[in-house]
């Protein structure tokens, strides 16, 4: 083979190639279809010419039949009235008038069978248009469906649960780290010196109240003559918890009722 003709195969090769990835199904239906269509009106058009033709023929005919029966009339006239010379000339134009009319006949049926064959390809074209419109929308359609078929299959390719999976495994690890540290701080604050002082403070304003109690129930006579000791217990325990206090009251109380016995 040639150095020629390789590189015209290549050449060709590459060409079909390059259409093959450009060449859009649905838009080259689409064109086709728009083609047939715009040959309706061309082929509309050549029928009409065909069958005005036939109609032309028939006139003519009709003009001769009727030129043939007045030509009969007056050589039969011409006859009657002994004019030889003019039934003559009046039966050469009819001689001539009867050969036009086998001539336009003829055209006639011709004209008349072409009429009929263009209508019928006519209608063939247009039923056969309409068949292969219907039939390019299906391949339209389906040309469409296979699109987002492969559109479809494309994602499903690049769709990796693996990688979903591991991203929520990170983010998760990634909170529970957060919620972990929130927890620590909030720990540590709570055992902080100052949350520690505010608890010795809180102690010591119910060991103040408790005191003030013990004044009240005092000064109204409550506590008996056991509310020196018990205030002598309670001022040397001032740093004891409340229920030592309590205690503390109801054994003083209790002694005080013996006493009275």
């Amino acid at each position: 083979m040639g150095l020629w003709a390789r590189l015209t195969r290549v050449f060709r090769a590459s060409t079909g190639a390059a259409l093959d990835r450009i060449e859009n199904p649905e838009l080259v239906l689409q064109q086709t279809i728009r083609d047939m269509r715009d040959r309706v009106p061309e082929l509309n058009n050549s029928v009409a010419q065909v069958m005005a033709t036939e109609r032309l023929l028939a006139k003519n005919s009709e003009n001769l039949e009727k030129q043939v029966v007045d030509l009969d009339s007056k050589i039969k006239a011409s006859v009657k009235m002994g004019r030889d010379d003019i039934a003559t000339a009046y039966i050469g134009q009819l001689q001539q008038a009867q050969l036009d009319l086998e001539r336009t006949s003829a055209q006639l049926e011709n004209a008349a069978l072409a009429s009929k064959q263009a209508l019928k390809a006519r209608d063939n074209y247009v039923l056969n248009m309409k068949k292969r419109s219907a039939e390019a929308m299906q391949l339209i359609s389906a040309s469409k469906q296979a699109r987002l078929q492969e559109q479809l299959a494309q994602t499903m390719e690049t769709f990796n649960i693996g990688d979903d999976a591991s991203t929520f495994n990170e983010m998760r690890e990634k909170i529970d780290r957060r919620v972990a540290a929130a927890e620590a701080k909030l720990q540590l604050g709570s055992q902080s010196v100052d949350t520690q002082m505010q608890d010795i403070e809180r102690e010591a304003m119910d060991i103040q109240l408790q005191d003030k109690l013990l004044e009240y129930k005092q000064q109204m006579g409550l506590l008996g003559s056991g509310s020196n000791t018990s205030d002598k217990q309670i001022g040397a325990g001032a740093g004891a918890k409340d229920e030592d206090v309590l205690d503390q009251v109801i054994v003083n109380e209790s002694s005080e009722a013996n006493r009275s016995n």
